[in-house]
């Protein structure tokens, strides 16, 4: 009886061990997880913040959101849920980063025009008074500046538009 006795005091040790190293080996997994969805806060705050400042942030950032998602759904399931929304950038941030885009791009647009429409009334002043081949001159230059900086403005809203539309 004795060696059944001791062979059900070691299996009952074994089991206990076993059953204290599942419990140990579960609490390091969801404290690995618990650092790498801190860390995953920690690495998309700079581009929550780049984001809220220039929508242009978002085209490099939401990519980059996407791919670690894809390496960590877990963690990023527990960051959704925590967040009430998709984190790091949900489709509502990227269509009001769309929209600012083209607010900011109108308003440049006004400005643009306003400051352009001034230099034009001016150099005009300075044909009527009779100076006309200088005035001519710089008149036809500031119409070129004028087309130049607002084709060159009008390229980079066109594709960081389009980047951020195909973010949608």
């Amino acid at each position: 009886m004795t060696p059944i006795a001791a062979a059900i005091v070691v299996a009952a040790a074994i089991a206990w061990a076993t059953r204290a190293l599942l419990v140990e080996l579960k609490a390091a997994r969801d404290d690995a997880a618990r650092t790498r969805g801190f860390a995953l806060l920690q690495t998309f705050s700079f581009g929550i913040a780049a984001a809220q400042t220039d929508p242009r942030a978002l085209i490099t950032w939401v990519p980059l959101a996407r791919a670690a998602r894809h390496l960590l759904p877990a963690e990023f399931a527990a960051l959704d849920a925590a967040s009430g929304a998709t984190f790091p950038f949900s489709a509502e941030h990227v269509q009001a980063a769309h929209a600012r885009w083209t607010a900011d791009w109108l308003a440049w647009e006004r400005a643009h025009d306003a400051e352009y429409k001034l230099k034009a009334v001016v150099l005009d002043r300075e044909l009527a008074a009779g100076e006309a081949t200088v005035a001519r001159a710089r008149l036809e230059a500031v119409e070129r500046e004028k087309l130049d900086l607002y084709q060159r403005r009008y390229q980079e809203y066109v594709q960081v538009a389009k980047a951020l539309q195909s973010l949608f």
